[in-house]
């Protein structure tokens, strides 16, 4: 199942992906007799999010044909982020090898270098992110993004996929010159409002052949600054799942964003792109606070 949030009638609200239509949850239980919980994140936090992929799954030539009378054209559809307040977000720095040269730095080997980031940082698809006044060398970085769907804690590696709900693409901005001055700056360097692109779409498990073939690419102007692959990262989703895990309870909804190939130093009028392979590709355009 593929499955966005939409802006319907000034209301942000889930809805399935089909094609070229989208169908929202709300359509669905009024068409079908449904009782589905209509927010994404509620979906989650409900325990519904499985039911309503295994209904879509026993419906999909019912629901493909509904799409003539309650589909959304893609052409006419905004999308938001897939939902405005998870838990907890948590970021991987440095989960490729080529990305810490990038900054001069050592891969961790033993460990994740996580870090979290407020839901004040999110925004949508199309929607700009915004260099600080305070940063004279802002980066953005595209990522794959984990997405927790059921209470989660002491996991192993191999039993990780089972609290996985799904992925999406994800654009985390980092103030990198407020993160030189000294390390221990990474939290308010990754704060600032409009840092946290989240993903246009949610893929479940079950629609992605192999996780680890995946694509990640960096991409500014259309054109790929860094590109590599999640069977390149040092530390797997899984791996990440199952850690964390033993460190806090993951609840349903948060995010857990896993590392990028590579950054790319941003500025005002750009157009920044996260694309990975089978993925909707997630575009925001760039402006610089210190111009307006």
């Amino acid at each position: 199942m593929r499955i966005a949030t939409v802006k319907l009638a000034g209301e942000e609200t889930a809805a399935i992906a089909i094609g070229e239509h989208f169908v929202s949850v709300g359509h669905i239980n009024a068409h079908f007799g449904t009782a589905f919980r209509t927010n994404l994140l509620e979906l989650m936090k409900y325990g519904q999010l499985e039911q309503l992929n295994a209904w879509c799954n026993a419906n999909t030539n019912s629901l493909v044909e509904s799409c003539a009378t309650i589909g959304l054209s893609r052409e006419d559809v905004i999308l938001a982020p897939l939902y405005r307040h998870p838990g907890k977000i948590w970021g991987i720095g440095l989960n490729y090898q080529e990305h810490a040269a990038d900054l001069g730095e050592q891969a961790p080997r033993s460990d994740p270098a996580s870090f979290m980031k407020p839901d004040t940082t999110i925004i949508g698809i199309g929607e700009p992110i915004c260099i600080p006044v305070q940063s004279q060398r802002t980066t953005a970085e595209a990522e794959l993004a984990v997405i927790i769907g059921k209470r989660c804690k002491n996991v192993s590696q191999d039993t990780a996929e089972d609290f996985i709900a799904g992925y999406t693409t994800v654009i985390d901005v980092t103030a990198e010159d407020i993160l030189r001055q000294n390390p221990r700056y990474l939290t308010r360097a990754k704060s600032f409002d409009t840092f946290f692109s989240f993903g246009s779409i949610l893929v479940t498990p079950e629609e992605i052949d192999s996780t680890s073939e995946l694509e990640v690419s960096t991409v500014i102007n259309e054109v790929v600054h860094r590109k590599n692959t999640v069977s390149n990262m040092t530390f797997s989703p899984r791996h990440l799942v199952s850690f964390h895990s033993h460190v806090m309870t993951l609840l349903p909804g948060d995010v857990i964003s896993t590392g990028t190939p590579g950054a790319a130093a941003i500025k005002g009028g750009d157009r920044v792109s996260c694309l990975i392979t089978g993925f909707e590709p997630l575009h925001n355009p760039v402006i610089d606070l210190k111009n307006t």
